[in-house]
């Protein structure tokens, strides 16, 4: 108890909001994650990445796309020219959620009120961030800021208005490429993110 769920109302930097949500109870997913997976990035980045949660790797090094999902986000930023260093990455629920499978901690999809739970820490990140775009990856990130009714598959690849008063982008996880079935469409998934990633980059 006591332990505010929400950011500062004046926020400075990144580095006072990753200390405020080291401390996050808005949600239950704190009580089995490791840590508190902030977003990293220079601030005034002109791009900004929005995924969906952290990952096993991400849990346990408290940094965002470092595990598989984020080596092959590597690949399509440099394929789009795109240097990562420039980039702001972050998540729309920044706390882990998994089951376990024997000694494997397997992804589970955020539910709706923990998405909800941690949009003020978003919505702190823009504001402070200032990106020019912001590109969102994946349903529940896109979902996050564009309601539940919106769909990545119909919408991807351009740039649309947002609540967020930023133009975004909406495209596939690289996670999602990382489950295609063969090979063929692995590759194909990866050439329509860098061609997603292409856009968003020349407006950036």
């Amino acid at each position: 108890m006591g332990v505010t769920a929400e950011p500062p109302p004046h926020p400075r930097s990144v580095e006072q909001l990753r200390e405020a949500a080291a401390s996050c109870r808005g949600c239950d997913l704190w009580e089995n994650a490791t840590q508190t997976v902030f977003g990293e990035g220079p601030e005034g980045s002109k791009l900004m990445l929005v995924g969906e949660q952290p990952g096993d790797q991400e849990d346990l090094q408290g940094l965002p796309f470092v595990g598989p999902a984020g080596r092959l986000l590597d690949k399509a930023l440099e394929e789009a020219g795109i240097d990562r260093r420039r980039v702001y990455l972050t998540n729309a629920v920044k706390h882990f959620r998994w089951t376990r499978r024997g000694k494997r901690r397997l992804h589970e999809t955020p539910n709706a009120a923990q998405v909800r739970a941690c949009r003020p820490w978003l919505d702190a990140e823009i504001a402070v961030v200032k990106p020019a775009i912001v590109v969102l990856m994946g349903a529940t990130a896109a979902q996050a800021v564009m309601g539940p009714e919106f769909r990545v598959s119909k919408d991807r690849g351009r740039l649309l208005v947002s609540p967020l008063a930023v133009p975004v982008l909406a495209t596939v996880h690289p996670s999602s490429i990382l489950r295609a079935t063969d090979a063929e469409s692995r590759e194909a998934d990866l050439a329509s993110l860098i061609a997603d990633l292409r856009v968003a980059g020349a407006h950036a």
